[in-house]
């Protein structure tokens, strides 16, 4: 009988490298805990700092609320509405509004994006009217959808539509121009077609960029569907942070504030899911979870 060679398995983890992967894992959660613990003190030194204020009459509580004042006003506006409507009510309109704007600003954003940047003759037709479109304040724009939709859903859609695209495009049309020039030219040596060039190596090689626009293209969004809700609307939290600041009630402006800012955080978490899943083949060094953006 022949003698036979042991030879173990590559994938098999040897004792040695199970600590280390535990004591890593337990790195990663101490340096987490730390960090929250850091981020829980600051929060609670600055809304005791400004509660100790007001309490202590060193700011102006009309002009500057308190703390224990926003508190009261979410718990009164979830116990019993607001004056135009349940506050779940202006929550879904206001989130309603920010989704449709990133969704369909982020997909003109990208496709136009990818276009401009793979077709030179279209960026140079359309890119001075562009740069003109994006140099027009936003307040101005809101005001102009405004009269063109009154006070229905569509103008603050219209809103967050111009703020979400301009991020979004930018960042697809520069990551489209900063592929390496040699991936799009083994592709063609292989017979790649321009689409196939375009959807197999032009947008994978720009997906980072075009990932990293969608962090901010939410809030921005969020932005568009207050800043429509506060030049006119019959729903919204925008409505309602307009309606405090009329009724010189900071409280209720710092409430509404709030819950958009919820919003916003939860929208980002579940953006970093999905570009951990998306991104998973980069290197783990490049993925910064402790980051923090």
């Amino acid at each position: 009988m022949s003698e036979q060679t042991a030879v173990s398995d590559p994938r098999e983890a040897t004792p040695r490298d199970t600590q280390t992967a535990a004591a890593a894992r337990r790195r990663r959660l101490r340096g987490r805990a730390t960090i929250l613990s850091i981020q829980a003190v600051l929060v609670v030194a600055v809304l005791g700092s400004w509660e100790l204020a007001a309490r202590q009459k060193w700011i102006d509580t009309f002009l500057y609320g308190q703390p224990s004042g926003v508190w009261k006003q979410l718990v009164d506006w979830f116990e019993h509405g607001t004056e135009v409507g349940s506050i779940w009510q202006q929550f879904e309109v206001t989130l309603e509004e920010a989704l449709l704007g990133f969704l369909i600003g982020s997909v003109a954003g990208i496709v136009l994006g990818v276009a401009l940047g793979r077709v030179r003759i279209l960026a140079a037709v359309f890119g001075p009217f562009i740069k003109l479109f994006n140099s027009i304040p936003r307040i101005v724009l809101a005001a102009i959808f405004a009269l063109w939709f009154g006070l229905a859903i569509p103008g603050k859609v219209a809103t967050a539509v111009v703020l979400v695209f301009f991020v979004v495009f930018f960042n697809a049309f520069q990551g489209t121009r900063e592929v390496d020039r040699n991936l799009i030219a083994n592709a063609r040596i292989l017979g790649a077609s321009p689409w196939k060039v375009t959807t197999q190596v032009v947008i994978p090689s720009a997906f980072t960029w075009i990932i990293a626009s969608l962090h901010v293209a939410f809030g921005f969004a969020l932005i568009g569907a207050v800043v429509g809700e506060i030049i006119g609307a019959q729903h919204g939290l925008g409505l309602l942070i307009n309606q405090a600041k009329g009724n010189f009630n900071p409280n209720g402006v710092y409430a509404g504030t709030v819950l958009v800012a919820v919003m916003a955080l939860a929208a980002e978490f579940l953006l970093t899911v999905l570009e951990r899943r998306l991104l998973a083949w980069r290197p783990s060094n490049d993925r910064d979870p402790e980051s923090g953006l």
